[in-house]
């Protein structure tokens, strides 16, 4: 790692921020904490979470539960305090899930098709279907006309979508057949078909296991749609070889479709450093990062386990980090440490915090909060939340900038916090809840790279450096924020939508 000297700077400028103090205004703080942030902890702690022994850590699963726990465990061992519900690390919240049951059928004239292996439930609601096919091309209107598909059951090739997406796009193939889903079917069933069956081709066909692994849909509410669109009649997908099967004279298509709901325990895991000014500790600026991933799916060169180390076990210890250096040395305002729960479901554990906090929401101050910073170039990463429209409060933005000029020493790329970007990279982690709440909010990243969503992306692969240099990054931030004479404002009007 290049050398981080410039910690004098900051401890000026921490110094600056308190100034003196006011009548009552509580001690002044030590020097800031940030160099008590270690690489060889960071390292200890991410080889353990991403490690084989949490199973990936899905939410909703007991290895969630567990990876929770361990991560309870450090925080208590790092100085924190409890700060959940009840005077415990957590905050439990339900997790709902809606899936297709395995005793759910599919059959094409006498051959019957193997859910995941042949065939996903695009909307996942219980129904019978019992027709005769109609090939409807690539469900484009021009290819609907003059077709009865009233009563019969619809096949749809998947083709190129008319919104373009480009090549390097993360989970290309996923968004591809999201964009058929979207873009096609709502036309095809107002013609009334009993049922829409969709049939990948290539570019489909090649994202089949990422989508197969998601089972069904999770959230607060129960969602019966798996990829986005609420259609009025059932909707499957089937893989590419299954058209020769489908083209063949008379076929008839036949379904039962069972719709499983279920209520899963998920977690916040929750901690805090009080603050050192009796004036200010009620205030907090909080630290974000989310625990879980993908845990047990597809293989992918013989490995199932999908780690997660960088998403995003890589700010989940670094928090940790910060943590552990601030309860040395506190800061004027306290700091909450969060450990949402469900990101991957759909930030559903930070929607849930957002909407149940377990301190008065007014009285935090800030969230600093990271997805994913340990791998692509050393010398680079992104600070989203730094200009419009997503810029929420210059004064939080500044610090962060600040904070990068004298501990970070990042190129940051900007590109990714612009409501141009295909990636919609800002909208993707657990600020968001907290942003549209007005709260000032700033996202630290070092963005996605080929391993992400994939099995690969395990300890080996990670820039321990850069994680430890994104770490003390956030933390002086923070500590700016912490210091201040005054809390840092948001920006009025100023709602974050895609």
């Amino acid at each position: 790692m290049r050398p981080i000297c410039p910690f004098l700077p900051i401890m000026a400028l921490a110094a600056a921020c308190v100034g003196g103090g006011s009548p009552g205004s509580g001690p002044v703080p030590d020097a800031d904490p940030t160099a008590l942030i270690r690489e060889d902890v960071i390292r200890s702690d991410l080889v353990t979470l991403a490690g084989d022994h949490f199973r990936g850590r899905e939410a909703g699963t007991m290895d969630e539960l567990r990876a929770s726990m361990w991560l309870a465990e450090r925080a208590r061992q790092a100085g924190l305090e409890p700060a959940g519900d009840d005077g415990t690390w957590f905050q439990f919240w339900p997790l709902k899930m809606v899936r297709l049951a395995p005793t759910s059928t599919v059959t094409v004239g006498t051959t019957p098709l193997t859910f995941a292996t042949e065939v996903i439930g695009v909307s996942l609601r219980t129904a019978t279907v019992d027709g005769p096919i109609v090939l409807a091309g690539d469900g484009r209107p021009d290819t609907l006309d003059g077709l009865d598909l009233e009563g019969k059951v619809a096949v749809v090739r998947m083709s190129p979508p008319a919104r373009v997406l480009p090549e390097k796009i993360s989970l290309r193939q996923a968004r591809y057949a999201m964009a058929n889903v979207s873009e096609r079917i709502p036309a095809i069933a107002a013609e009334k078909p009993l049922a829409i069956v969709l049939v990948a081709d290539a570019v489909a066909d090649s994202g089949w296991e990422f989508v197969a692994g998601l089972e069904g849909t999770y959230g607060l509410e129960f969602n019966e749609s798996l990829l986005g669109v609420q259609p009025s009649v059932p909707v499957l997908w089937v893989r590419q070889r299954t058209l020769p099967l489908l083209s063949a004279p008379g076929q008839r298509f036949k379904a039962t479709l069972i719709a499983e709901r279920t209520v899963f325990p998920s977690v916040n895991v929750v901690a805090r450093v009080r603050g050192t000014d009796p004036a200010l500790r009620d205030e907090y600026v909080l630290f974000s990062a989310h625990q879980d991933h993908d845990g047990i799916k597809a293989p992918v060169a013989g490995d199932s386990i999908w780690n997660g180390a960088d998403d995003n076990a890589s700010v989940a210890v670094g928090i940790l980090a910060i943590g552990r250096a601030w309860a040395k040395q506190p800061a004027r305002r306290s700091a909450l440490f969060v450990w949402h729960g469900a990101e991957e479901k759909g930030l559903l554990g930070s929607r849930y915090h957002a909407a149940n906090p377990v301190v008065p929401l007014n009285s935090i101050t800030a969230v600093l909060n990271a997805d994913m910073i340990g791998a692509n170039s050393p010398d680079s990463a992104s600070l989203l939340g730094a200009q419009p429209p997503h810029l929420n409060s210059r004064e939080l933005a500044d610090m962060g900038l600040r904070a990068n000029e004298l501990v970070g020493r990042f190129a940051l790329d900007t590109l990714w916090d612009r409501p141009t970007h295909p990636e919609g990279w800002y909208f993707r982690s657990d600020h968001v809840p907290y942003a549209r709440l007005g709260i000032p909010s700033l996202y630290f990243s070092s963005l996605p790279h080929p391993l992400y969503h994939t099995p690969l992306d395990d300890p080996a692969h990670i820039n321990y450096a850069k994680v430890t240099r994104i770490t003390r990054w956030m933390s002086a931030t923070g500590w700016m924020a912490a210091n201040a004479p005054e809390r840092v404002r948001p920006l009025s009007g100023v709602r974050p939508e895609r």
